[in-house]
């Protein structure tokens, strides 16, 4: 008799992802619902577009309607994912004090060969946009969090060690609360 054999099943399931902080600055939150209300007026766009193409007959060879039911699948599941993560948005408007880095700030690092770089520390939910922005779950922020002008910081990825020094920090658009 022949062995039996044991295939494993492939499915859609995934391992769900670490939860990430609820922190936005007031204009990422400013951003997100503009970003609602825009993909709101779209979908009313693509709901018409379906149905003209949907009039036209067979849908099944309808390269428009397939088209357009794939666009109102991508809305609205972008409109769900909003939906739940913005009432659980806490933004950030303030800051204790302007010598420690903290969420919002913007953070001018300096590595071992001299180059500088500037980042800003933010909400995951704010990540669409300049590459100058850095989430508040990454390596580098949580390392930084804390941490004040003329501290240095090493940062392990993988098997290397980068260093940093911190030049300047700054906060432009939050309030001082001392």
């Amino acid at each position: 008799m022949g062995k039996l054999l044991c295939e494993k099943v492939m499915s859609r399931w995934r391992e769900p992802r670490e939860k990430s902080s609820p922190y936005i600055t007031a204009e990422g939150y400013t951003k997100l619902e503009a970003e609602q209300l825009n993909l709101w007026r779209r979908r009313a766009e693509v709901t018409k577009a379906v149905m003209a193409a949907a009039a036209e007959g067979d849908r099944s060879e309808n390269a428009e309607y397939i088209y357009r039911k794939k666009e109102l699948r991508g809305i609205d599941s972008r409109i769900t994912y909003m939906q739940k993560r913005m009432p659980d948005l806490k933004i950030v408007t303030s800051v204790r004090t302007h010598s420690k880095i903290f969420f919002g700030a913007w953070v001018t690092l300096e590595n071992d060969k001299g180059e500088e770089f500037c980042y800003r520390i933010v909400g995951t939910d704010e990540l669409d946009g300049p590459e100058d922005r850095i989430s508040i779950d990454s390596p580098l922020a949580r390392a930084l969090l804390g941490t004040s002008v003329d501290n240095e910081i090493s940062l392990n990825i993988g098997k290397e060690t980068r260093n940093y020094y911190i030049v300047a920090i700054r906060y432009p658009e939050m309030k001082n609360d001392e």
